[in-house]
């Protein structure tokens, strides 16, 4: 008589037919809050080249300005995602979004007048970048596995925060004042983190651990599907990183364009890898994860090596970061399906924040490394051309250890002899 009540107790996310409405709230609120954290974190990659101006930075010191919030969020991903297995989102969003609030004030009222306050603003506002980790457990447990991949897609899509701050940040520094587009962000990070303490509702039946942190961390980073997962979100979700924070700077470098003109294209490549993302989870779907890796890490490698020749940016350099754009976005939501595939349920949190952390220092070394080459050949190209190799090994390893992975694990058991 017990089973029954065993049954009903079960998770929606147990349940391969139906979506709850409330499912799909959750899942709303949450992309909500994605985005504005991202927005947040993304603030100060549109006014580098300002700073740079302003402040009289050389091309690593702007490289490292757009670069630190990038790492610490990253790695800030690990304890994170931890801590979501263990206390929720209902509980992590509001407080992730709460404790950005700060460094956006900082940078705004205090912080922007010389390297070291906007190095150390930058530091704190890493948090931010933070809030991917909880969002994909939490969006995970509320859905079935067979809609888990378009789920976490468009989840994903919160990751258009970093297109709000490009088309809105420089003409708000322009029209009111260089703190306005931060005291912005501070009230609606604020007024986010109110609303999602009072609509977030952790997944009924949520699997609690009762591991120790450090303990359940270790048992994640055991598991072959965090490492062959990070490997890939190190390519796919780096690459996006990495040319959202600095293609401002390389088309304005490169190209000779205005900072405005080049914030807008910027925000066009964010967000088609931002509606690409869920196209990845859909397909991964239908197809699975490894046929959409292999598919856009070619287009990957194609645009890298023929961007590497500095084509005109009409239409050919256009053409390839767009076709960059859609396959870091589709590849993106691909390796959270391979996720939400072969992760264990009760540690989708852990290996998230490792995963997510793979992808944001991926997304830290190419700043770096553009501006560092830029300042001492006076190109990018060598640059890309390294982006299309590292493609290439990813694309080899897709082909045989996660391929084998996935095989593995969606083989049907053979019968026991009797």
């Amino acid at each position: 008589m017990q089973e029954p009540s065993r049954r009903k107790q079960e998770p929606p996310a147990q349940d391969g037919a139906r979506v709850s409405g409330r499912a799909w709230l959750m899942l709303g609120v949450a992309t909500a809050g994605f985005a504005v954290d991202f927005w947040a974190w993304a603030l100060l990659s549109p006014l580098a080249p300002r700073f740079e101006d302003s402040l009289g930075l050389s091309a690593f010191e702007q490289s490292l300005l757009v670069a630190v919030p990038v790492i610490v969020g990253s790695l800030g991903r690990v304890p994170v995602g931890a801590l979501t297995d263990r206390f929720g989102g209902r509980v992590m969003f509001p407080l992730v979004s709460a404790v950005t609030t700060l460094p956006v004030l900082h940078l705004g009222l205090l912080g922007h007048s010389s390297l070291p306050a906007l190095l150390a603003g930058g530091f704190f506002l890493g948090v931010g970048g933070t809030a991917f980790a909880v969002g994909v457990p939490f969006v995970s447990a509320w859905f079935p596995p067979r809609r888990r991949g378009l789920a976490i897609g468009v989840f994903g899509m919160g990751m258009g925060g970093t297109a709000i701050s490009a088309l809105t940040t420089v003409r708000l520094v322009d029209a009111h004042g260089m703190a306005n587009p931060f005291l912005i962000t501070a009230g609606v990070l604020a007024a986010y983190a109110v609303v999602a303490g009072l609509v977030l509702r952790d997944a009924p039946g949520r699997t609690v651990p009762a591991e120790p942190l450090l303990r359940r961390m270790g048992r994640a980073c055991r598991l072959p599907i965090t490492w062959q997962a990070s490997a890939l979100y190190a390519v796919a979700f780096g690459g996006y990183v990495a040319f959202s924070v600095y293609l401002p700077t390389y088309l304005k470098t490169g190209y000779g364009l205005a900072q405005a003109d080049a914030a807008n294209r910027m925000a066009g490549f964010v967000l088609l890898a931002v509606v690409m993302r869920p196209a990845g989870g859909w397909l991964s779907d239908r197809f699975g994860p490894v046929r959409v890796l292999t598919a856009t890490l070619a287009v990957v490698i194609t645009a890298a090596f023929v961007q590497s020749l500095t084509p005109s940016l009409a239409p050919t350099a256009t053409i390839a970061f767009l076709a960059m754009a859609a396959a870091l976005g589709a590849g993106s939501g691909a390796v959270f399906a391979l996720v939400a595939l072969l992760a264990p349920a009760e540690q989708v949190g852990a290996v998230t924040g490792v995963v997510g952390a793979a992808g944001g220092l991926g997304g830290f070394l190419p700043p770096l490394v553009m501006g560092s080459l830029y300042g001492a050949y006076g190109s990018y190209a060598i640059g890309l051309v390294l982006l299309g190799l590292v493609s290439l090994a990813a694309l080899a390893f897709t082909g045989t250890g996660v391929r084998s992975a996935v095989t593995h694990r969606t083989r049907p058991a053979r019968p026991q002899p009797r």
